[in-house]
């Protein structure tokens, strides 16, 4: 079964810096992406950011160009979400998915609705 688990929310007062992490396992495709998605209270759940395991092509909401960085580690199968300049917007709770590349590229990457795995969220509250 696939497994996700992101890691690494917290209080930070904003402009600070959180680093989340998403350990991932029991993929069987021969290649997949994995995206971070929030929601904050009220809201729907929105995409973040996403990259793909094979050539490590990346995308981002346009609210997070610039400050969030998307990167992974293929031998951990862990994906690592670099978040800068954070600011009182970004707090949510924030998830990671996954799903075929394929179904991803077909409805796109920060589509939450097409993913199939998905875990349990990490909080991020930022304080002003």
């Amino acid at each position: 079964d696939v497994q996700l688990q992101a890691s690494g929310g917290g209080l930070v007062q904003a402009g600070g810096s959180l680093r989340l992490s998403c350990a991932a396992s029991g993929f069987t495709f021969d290649d997949y992406a994995i995206g971070f998605f929030r929601q904050a209270p009220g809201k729907e759940r929105e995409g973040v950011s996403c990259i793909t395991r094979l050539d490590g092509r990346t995308y981002y909401a346009d609210s997070v160009k610039g400050r969030f960085t998307i990167s992974s580690d293929n031998a951990k199968n862990t994906v690592y979400l670099q978040m800068n300049s954070l600011k009182p917007e970004d707090t949510a709770v924030y998830y990671c998915a996954a799903d075929s590349r394929r179904t991803a590229d077909t409805w796109g990457y920060l589509n939450f609705g097409v993913y199939t795995y998905s875990g349990q969220g990490t909080l991020v509250t930022v304080s002003s």
